[in-house]
């Protein structure tokens, strides 16, 4: 195994556009709450996750006991890996797709197959999935829609992945929801092989404090749960979840923001003659062939960070989309060198 290494140092007065992090913050209310309900004495005992675990339930109109509190979705994925998955099983995942898919299949030993998506337009390579799908299939993890491509599947697809694996786990990773409007939540009660992973990291503007949850079947749940440490949700995530949820109007803007920031972002690309796939996720993947490296570096001295993944698809950058005016400042400098050829 290679070991993950994240590029998150020196970002703290950069414009970040390299994490598909919300760029303007998590709402006002969860740091207020956070100051009115946390006392000195909170810090002192273990974390309790029962008001917590109501109201996220009733915010996602599941039962209390169809879900788990995880330490983002990183615990989300190790803990299913953990439960379903044993050493020298097979796990399914697309190429490219979250590091993470692979980092924690490969630390059970599993054996790791990946289904490319379509070259050229980089869509969801349903078929290909559908056809690879075995019965020592143990797990198929799915970013939908997709890191970093962002494309994906629709729910049809996502129906006819399930039935076709009915003895495989089947991860749906919904890290992106809120700017796509696709969700498989509805359908937990009739698939038993299905989980659904949502994160606070990313819309929510939580990142820092990872917490996120893992939805399924109650009968899962119980075996994930075996899995899991008791305490891996801290109570300041706990507490800032119960907030984040308060405030949909933050989250109602921040994504209408975010869809018209795309579209400014689109044209200037066009503009440039910048080829890019079109996104359903916070994020746009570039292609800017032999100068992506050149351009990631160019940008980040002029205080831009974006994300070079030429290392998985040959010479594409992917830029974070934040606000119309944080799109506007990328565009700027991003023509000046551009247009040094």
């Amino acid at each position: 195994m290679a070991p993950y290494h994240p590029p998150t140092g020196g970002r703290g007065e950069k414009l970040r556009l390299d994490f598909n992090e919300n760029t303007v913050g998590c709402s006002p209310k969860v740091t207020q709450f956070l100051v009115e309900h946390l006392v000195e004495n909170d810090l002192a005992v273990y974390p309790e996750y029962n008001d917590a675990r109501r109201e996220l339930a009733a915010y996602f109109k599941v039962a209390e006991n169809e879900f788990a509190l995880t330490n983002g979705t990183d615990e989300a994925i190790q803990i299913l890996i953990n439960t379903y998955v044993d050493d020298e099983d097979e796990v399914l995942i697309l190429k490219p797709a979250y590091a993470m898919y692979r980092f924690y299949a490969e630390v059970a030993g599993a054996q790791v197959r990946e289904i490319a998506y379509r070259a050229g337009t980089l869509s969801f390579p349903l078929q290909e999935l559908l056809g690879a799908i075995q019965p020592t299939t143990k797990a198929i993890l799915i970013s939908n829609p997709n890191n970093p491509t962002g494309t994906g599947v629709d729910l049809d697809g996502i129906v006819r992945i399930l039935k076709r694996a009915p003895h495989a786990a089947v991860l749906i990773d919904e890290a992106y929801y809120e700017f796509s409007g696709v969700t498989a939540l509805g359908m937990l009660k009739e698939f038993p092989n299905l989980f659904v992973s949502r994160t606070f990291s990313k819309v929510y503007g939580m990142a820092a404090l990872r917490i996120g949850c893992l939805f399924t079947q109650a009968a899962n749940v119980d075996w994930l749960r075996k899995a899991q440490s008791p305490y891996s949700v801290n109570s300041l995530a706990v507490l800032a979840a119960r907030a984040a949820i308060r405030d949909p109007q933050f989250i109602e803007r921040y994504v209408g923001e975010v869809l018209a920031a795309r579209e400014l972002l689109y044209v200037g690309l066009e503009k440039l003659n910048i080829p890019y796939i079109k996104s359903q996720g916070n994020f746009v993947l570039t292609q800017m062939g032999d100068r992506a490296i050149a351009i990631r570096d160019g940008l980040r001295e002029r205080g831009v960070l974006v994300r070079d993944r030429s290392y998985e698809i040959a010479g594409c950058v992917r830029i974070t989309v934040g606000t119309r005016q944080q799109m506007r400042i990328l565009l700027k400098e991003l023509e000046e060198l551009w247009r040094k050829k």
